[in-house]
């Protein structure tokens, strides 16, 4: 199941690696040093105003170069691995139809967790979906995948190009004064929501502070249905209302308000 997600403010998720098919290597990054200007020897508090100081760019040392391009191979290697196993989830009959895409992806907010896997399935008909993995993507196992992956349902509905709801809503009521599914929750309640992979210790507890949360970058008519602030100040959302993902806190899973 999808975990909890760090809520970047003021910035977006950004994308730090895609898989294979979208993938390039940066040989050189250049390391920033300042240095004087060759024409004025003068120190860098008696230059005049508007003459800033001299921008010298110095390349990463092959052994630099080398062991990036390690890490860029190990990587690529993890994205084929979790990509595989995505498809041979989907049933054989549709298979074909189906494209699996791996990104990693990391929150602009300094405190989130670090990086996140994103596993996007896409059919012809342009029905598509998401799940999300709170770690790197050489740490994914088939177990990982596979207790988050849609049901059979949900991918047959992809397929002919319908809307499905993954991860499922619990209760299918809608509240009246918002028109959206009614949520077992409420702001100020307290909650333990999954951060980590571990189904004992990857828990951490929460306060809710908005329902229906969502970003400016997301697409149309996307939502989450709750922002959490974390007891450590960090504040995330949950991407769907279900005791895997978030639960009352005490509770040890099960419940929410009557």
């Amino acid at each position: 199941l999808p975990f909890c997600h760090c809520a970047p403010r003021p910035n977006p998720p950004r994308l730090v690696a895609s898989s294979s098919r979208s993938r390039s290597l940066v040989a050189f990054a250049p390391t920033l040093l300042v240095t004087s200007r060759k024409k004025n020897r003068k120190t860098n508090e008696e230059q005049q105003p508007g003459h800033p100081p001299e921008i010298m760019f110095l390349p990463k040392s092959q052994n630099e170069i080398d062991e990036e391009a390690k890490k860029e191979s190990a990587k690529r290697r993890a994205y084929e691995r979790v990509e595989g196993w995505a498809l041979e989830a989907i049933p054989a009959d549709i298979r074909n139809e189906a494209e699996i895409n791996v990104q990693e992806v990391q929150c602009g907010d300094p405190n989130c967790a670090p990086i996140d896997t994103a596993v996007g399935i896409m059919f012809k008909s342009g029905g598509r979906g998401m799940i999300g993995l709170p770690m790197e993507t050489k740490d994914v196992t088939r177990a990982n995948l596979l207790e988050s992956y849609p049901t059979e349902e949900v991918l047959r509905a992809w397929f002919r190009g319908e809307d499905a709801e993954w991860p499922p809503y619990e209760d299918e009521e809608y509240d009246d004064d918002t028109a959206m599914p009614r949520l077992r929750f409420g702001v100020g309640d307290l909650v333990e929501c999954r951060v980590a992979p571990d189904p004992v210790t990857g828990w951490a507890g929460g306060t809710i502070v908005k329902l229906w949360y969502r970003e400016n970058s997301w697409p149309e008519n996307s939502w989450a249905p709750y922002q959490i602030q974390l007891d450590d100040g960090r504040l995330i959302f949950a991407p769907g209302d279900m005791d895997q993902i978030i639960r009352l806190k005490g509770s040890g899973g099960g419940g929410g308000r009557a």
